[in-house]
């Protein structure tokens, strides 16, 4: 298919009436979700196949997209999980020696509704201006439906506050992907969305990295002999997951060391009894500049989140769960918005961003090291306890 000549026609409809018609794109439907903007100019398919994006139509605000194809040695999971895509111009053509298909081609085979040729720079400030919101692309038989009732269509659509999509994005039964170089032990992953480059980036600080199913018990946990626990990213609000608060408070209650990224940064919060909000239009792309309050050093980082945490920002407060001391390790520079936790009595940290994005930016890559320093440090302390 050519999808830069499509003529098919197709609308973006969004839940204050605003209509924006276009040219189909991907696979032709109906398809419901929130809709929010991705600022990155590379890593189209990292955005797609990141399972956190499940339930969201995703906007790229580059201008170009599609022209280096899709391959298989790149993807982030098992499929793509966006509910729709919109960008302004497809490529004509796919200009990659690594390319296995075009993006076109995948969002059919993947039956991911989409749309081509609208302003997307207007949708964007849009979006800007009154926040995220529920949104419908309607293309094929679905364009000719009267626009009053696309509207309504859309006005009914379940909104992301409130939604557990956890079970939606996990695996179904436990996978296992052996340490490289030197063991230090095994690693319990929530599979709450995780990424394929976060369990390679694991498994080469030498874990064993068991990826667990979302409804995995404590007993579960316990029993792997686990040297630490890893929350994932994943879609959905942090307060619709109880569950997996609670098993948390049981992992620090063990005095395992943890660490949590994105979806596991406000899971932290929650279990430390903090609470989380939801942002106007929230933070998605790979030009995100956070601040490592640790170093003092500016990061450029990869996010995406429609929620954070609500902790104080200044010094160290006490955990309102009991956990001893806590502060915000990490902070947004464009809005002051909470990006990491460390618990400074507990081996626990988090940041709500991406240390391993694969098409970058790299720059908190280290994060992976801060966590095997810091599971070595806490197996060091307990056998010099054993020994004492």
């Amino acid at each position: 298919m050519n999808p830069g000549l499509s003529t098919d026609p197709a609308v973006l409809v969004l839940e204050d009436g605003s209509r924006y018609p276009g040219r189909a794109y991907g696979a032709r439907g109906t398809t419901l979700g929130e809709v929010v903007f991705a600022t990155g100019m590379t890593g189209y398919q990292e955005t797609l196949t990141d399972p956190s994006y499940a339930g969201q139509i995703v906007l790229q605000t580059a201008p170009h997209i599609g022209n280096t194809g899709m391959n298989t040695e790149d993807t982030e999971s098992r499929r793509i999980w966006v509910s729709g895509y919109i960008v302004r111009d497809p490529s004509r053509v796919v200009s990659n020696w690594r390319a296995e298909e075009s993006l076109d081609d995948a969002l059919v085979a993947d039956g991911v509704v989409g749309i081509s040729g609208i302003d997307t720079r207007s949708v964007t400030r849009r979006i800007r201006s009154s926040g995220s919101m529920r949104g419908g692309i309607f293309s094929g038989d679905a364009v000719d439906i009267d626009p009053e009732e696309q509207l309504r269509i859309v006005q009914e659509a379940p909104e992301m506050s409130g939604r557990n999509l956890s079970a939606e994005v996990s695996v179904a039964a436990a996978e296992v992907t052996p340490a490289r170089g030197e063991r230090i032990g095994n690693l319990a992953v929530l599979d709450l969305g995780v990424k394929q480059a976060t369990i390679e980036n694991l498994a080469d600080r030498g874990f064993d990295v068991h990826v667990l199913p979302q409804d995995v018990t404590i007993d579960d946990i316990r029993a792997i002999d686990p040297v630490a626990v890893f929350y994932s990213n994943g879609p959905g609000d942090p307060a619709a997951s109880d569950d997996h608060v609670e098993l948390l408070r049981a992992v620090l209650d063990d005095r395992l060391p943890f660490f949590g990224i994105c979806f596991g940064n406000q899971l932290l919060g929650r279990a430390l009894g903090f609470g989380t909000y939801k942002l106007p239009f929230g933070h998605r792309g790979i030009n995100q500049p956070v601040m490592d309050r640790t170093t003092g050093r500016v990061e450029i980082t990869a996010h995406n989140h429609g929620f954070a945490v609500d902790a104080p920002l200044d010094g160290a407060t006490e955990s309102p769960s009991g956990y001893g001391r806590v502060e915000v390790s990490h902070v947004g520079l464009n809005d002051q918005v909470v990006e990491g936790l460390r618990a400074l009595d507990i081996p626990a940290f988090s940041v709500q961003y991406h240390p391993e994005a694969a098409a970058g930016p790299h720059d908190a890559n280290y994060l992976f090291d801060r966590f095997r320093d810091m599971v070595l440090a806490a197996r060091s302390g307990a056998d010099q306890k054993d020994n004492d």
